[in-house]
C-alpha cells in the first residue's frame, strides 16, 4: 500500500489544503492528513477544534483519512508507514522553506521521500493566515474555506 502524509496546523484547513489532499488521494492508496498540535506560532483553534474542521472536510474521500500528531513530522511519518510527505507550493518563497525542510527530513530519515504538489492557480494566494486576517476583519471567506470552517470562523470573530 503506497501511503502518504500530508502534514501542517490546518489553523483553518481551506480549499488550497484540501485540493493538495485530493490529488495526493489521486496518486496514493492512503492519504493521512496529519494536524500537528504544538507549532511554534500561535494559533487560533486548538488541536481538537482542527482536528474536527479537516476531518469534516475529508469525509466524502474514503482514502484519506485525518489525525493529530505531535513530535517530528519525519518521525511521524515512519511510525504510521507513510512512503512519504506531501507538501504543496504556492510561491517561490515556499520553494526554498520546503526545500530546507526536505533536505533536514532527509538528513533525519532518507527513506521517506518529500514530494511537492503546486497549488492549483485558483489557490495560489490562500494561506490560513490570510483567511484568518480576512475573517478578523469581518470580510467573507466563504469562497476560501468550507462551510463548516465559515462558520466557525464567523464565531471566532463576531461581526
Amino acid at each position: 500500500m503506497r501511503k502518504v502524509l500530508f502534514p501542517g496546523t490546518f489553523d483553518p484547513v481551506h480549499y488550497g489544503h484540501i485540493d493538495i489532499a485530493t490529488r495526493a488521494a489521486n496518486l496514493f492508496d492512503q492519504v493521512v492528513v496529519a494536524v500537528y498540535d504544538k507549532p511554534m506560532k500561535s494559533l487560533l483553534f486548538n488541536p481538537e477544534q482542527r482536528i474536527a474542521m479537516t476531518t469534516t472536510a475529508f469525509t466524502e474521500i474514503e482514502n484519506i483519512s485525518v489525525v493529530g500528531y505531535s513530535g517530528l513530522t519525519v518521525v511521524f511519518a515512519r511510525e504510521i508507514g507513510a512512503q512519504a510527505i506531501v507538501r504543496g507550493l504556492r510561491v517561490f518563497s515556499d520553494f526554498e522553506y520546503e526545500f530546507r525542510m526536505a533536505l533536514a527530513n532527509d538528513r533525519l530519515d532518507s527513506e521517506i521521500d518529500t514530494i511537492a504538489l503546486i497549488t492549483s492557480e485558483e489557490n495560489t494566494f490562500l494561506s490560513s493566515s490570510t483567511v484568518k486576517e480576512i475573517a478578523s476583519f469581518g470580510g467573507d471567506v466563504s469562497s476560501m474555506v468550507p462551510p463548516t470552517v465559515h462558520q466557525a470562523l464567523r464565531e471566532r470573530f463576531p461581526e
